[in-house]
């Protein structure tokens, strides 16, 4: 018997992806009866479904962020374990984005689709490594979608960043990082580049690593970033590395500092007029998001002869992908927009 192709059983709706077999939603834009989550980001986590599956720690940073939902039936699924939902089987893979990001395994009759959600190649101290997946259909995000984002090395980044502390020493540097994934990632690479100085960080960032500690990821000494009379001496800072939103960076916060290096980590540092925009002294570009180069290298490693494209660029991805000898299409769901800051 042939087996049954995806098109024929998942359903783009106003809500999202809907595998109809299986009465769930991946990654729904809004409030569902049943939601299968690929990871925390609030693009793709949302408050209000009646039953969620995921990872356990998408789910505990679900619970953190928006909040404990008493009535909402919560089943955490390990890596590569299998669960039947109505007449699917559903597994989750890591994605390597963030803390138990995961790519969602549906199959249904012999046939198997993968729903990537956000993902990159890329190594992470913080979180299990991308698992390609043999599949029929990929369904893959394009943010990065376009010939000209090719992310350099990380440890390159990073040493910039260090030789200009070296350089600047009675200055502070203070980093542009996302509360989740970007901040833990940029720590996670400071220490494996050898910084085993304390690192400051910005008062919203602390409890998302508090809870990557509480998961078994290993920041070493953090330290609330609060300067002035009734925080940390201010000359403390020389020298030194602070963390914090994007958001603040710029603002009277970051002002309190020793003059700060404004700095930000980003897949978009790549544009030069984004970080010029920004007020960004030295931009990284560490993003937490396949580039170009890797995006058509998963294509050709989950070897599916079909490739749905999420959100992103598109267009851009749709002929690459066609040209390579994949039937491509873009599903063009509208609501994505990149919390986790690429």
């Amino acid at each position: 018997m042939t087996a049954p192709h995806p098109e024929t059983w998942v359903e783009v709706r106003p809500q999202g992806l809907y595998v109809v077999p299986g009465g769930f939603y991946v990654d729904p834009l809004r409030a569902v009866d049943r939601a299968v989550i690929t990871h925390g980001h609030s693009d793709h986590a949302r408050a209000g479904h009646g039953a969620v599956m995921a990872t356990t720690e998408t789910l505990a940073i679900m619970a953190h962020r928006l909040g404990e939902q008493p009535d909402q039936v919560k089943q955490p699924l390990a890596y590569g374990e299998v669960a039947r939902v109505g007449e699917v089987e559903v597994s989750l893979h890591p994605a390597g984005h963030v803390l138990g990001s995961a790519q969602v395994l549906v199959e249904y009759r012999g046939s198997r689709m993968v729903v990537s959600g956000d993902y990159k190649r890329r190594a992470d101290p913080t979180c299990a490594p991308f698992v390609p997946v043999r599949c029929d259909v990929f369904v893959t995000e394009a943010t990065f979608g376009l010939p000209v984002f090719r992310h350099p090395d990380d440890r390159g980044e990073i040493a910039k960043l260090l030789d200009s502390v070296r350089l600047f020493p009675e200055r502070c540097h203070v980093v542009g990082v996302y509360s989740l994934g970007k901040a833990q990632r940029v720590i996670g690479l400071l220490r494996a580049a050898g910084w085993d100085r304390p690192i400051y960080a910005h008062g919203a960032l602390l409890p998302m690593c508090a809870l990557y500690e509480e998961h078994g990821v290993r920041l070493g000494d953090l330290r609330p970033a609060t300067a002035g009379a009734k925080g940390i001496p201010k000359d403390e800072f020389r020298g030194g590395i602070v963390l914090a939103p994007p958001s603040v960076i710029v603002d009277r916060w970051a002002r309190r500092l020793p003059d700060p290096v404004v700095c930000m980590a980003s897949g978009w540092m790549r544009v030069r007029q984004r970080a010029r925009q920004g007020g960004v002294e030295l931009p990284l570009v560490i993003s937490d998001h396949a580039d170009w180069d890797e995006l058509l290298q998963t294509f050709d490693d989950v070897g599916a002869p079909e490739i749905w494209i999420t959100h992103g660029r598109e267009e851009a991805l749709m002929h690459a992908a066609s040209a390579r000898g994949y039937r491509a299409r873009a599903l063009a769901l509208v609501g994505y927009e990149d919390e986790g800051g690429s």
